[in-house]
């Protein structure tokens, strides 16, 4: 689309390319996209106290454990809302602010509210529908829980960038997003594992360093797991949930900024075929072994001026 055309992230990517433009969007926007997801994890968090896990822990009986889970439903409502909210929000950031200035966390926030409610609605119709493709991942196995995961992940990370950038109509969000994420099936898949991957290990090294100052408390709960209730109550101490805070504030922003760039990927592609001139990608600009070298010369020209009439 004409409007996005300006945006650093809109180009023909690589998967080098996808990480490379993530990082740069990242360090560029740092500071807002911090201070957001930063004010979601604290938020989650105080969401996350109203439940007692370490009662849930302790119950045996089915029936009690779903008695209590229903008593738990509005807490665990209000972290699923919230999170929600404050992806918008970020969304809607990274894909405007870099097109205009005055697209600030403020009016981003104020903005995003249009793409909510509808939001909200295609995610509760997506997770039925990403329930039954998991179920028939599970009849598959391992390797079909994993590949339906991935393709659910991948659906997914289209959805809100369309909603955003073509309209909140929820029936054209849903074709199109599954035009985008089926067009260029196998690098969207690609991309979103590697993705994933680069989320897990950064997030289990970041949640290894906050476990540092709680080594003592984290050593029982593997040396004595039948202690494990006990041992766990480091969680609820205030360090510890402004450390874990902090983490979850640096590892979010990375979703809507790889989201954008696989919805982006996809239009430049489309647009490509269009014979539109879109930016390229870092390693279309690259130089190649073949271009130092002149093309040889065509057979007829190998003949001598003996050979010729």
């Amino acid at each position: 689309m004409e409007q996005f055309s300006g945006h650093p992230l809109f180009k023909r990517h690589t998967i080098d390319s996808v990480m490379g433009s993530m990082w740069e969007f990242y360090k560029k926007k740092f500071i807002p996209l911090f201070l957001v997801a930063l004010v979601m994890s604290f938020i989650t968090q105080f969401a996350s106290s109203l439940i007692d896990f370490k009662e849930l822990q302790s119950i045996t009986d089915p029936e009690v454990m779903l008695t209590k889970i229903r008593e738990y439903i509005w807490p665990m409502v209000l972290i699923s809302v919230m999170n929600l909210l404050f992806f918008t929000i970020l969304q809607y950031y990274v894909m405007y602010n870099p097109l205009n200035s005055d697209n600030n966390l403020l009016r981003s926030v104020i903005r995003a509210l249009r793409y909510y409610i509808p939001y909200l609605i295609l995610m509760v119709l997506f997770v039925f529908v990403a329930s039954f493709i998991l179920f028939l991942g599970i009849l598959a196995l391992i390797v079909g829980v994993f590949f339906a995961g991935l393709y659910v992940a991948t659906v997914y990370f289209f959805i809100l960038p369309v909603m955003m950038g073509e309209g909140p109509n929820i029936a054209s969000t849903i074709s199109r997003t599954m035009r985008l994420a089926h067009k260029r099936f196998w690098p969207n898949m690609g991309w979103t594992a590697v993705f994933i991957l680069v989320i897990v290990v950064s997030s289990i090294i970041l949640s290894g360093l906050v476990l540092l100052p709680f080594t003592g408390s984290f050593l029982k709960v593997i040396s004595n797991p039948g202690d494990v209730t006990q041992a766990m109550d480091f969680v609820k101490n205030p360090l510890y949930l402004i450390l874990s805070g902090v983490v979850s504030a640096l590892i979010y922003p990375f979703y809507p900024i790889f989201s954008t760039i696989l919805y982006f990927n996809g239009l430049a592609f489309e647009e490509n075929q269009t014979g539109k001139e879109l930016p390229e990608s870092d390693d279309d600009k690259k130089i190649k072994v073949e271009d130092l070298y002149s093309a040889p010369p065509e057979k007829e020209d190998l003949k001598g001026p003996e050979n010729q009439l």
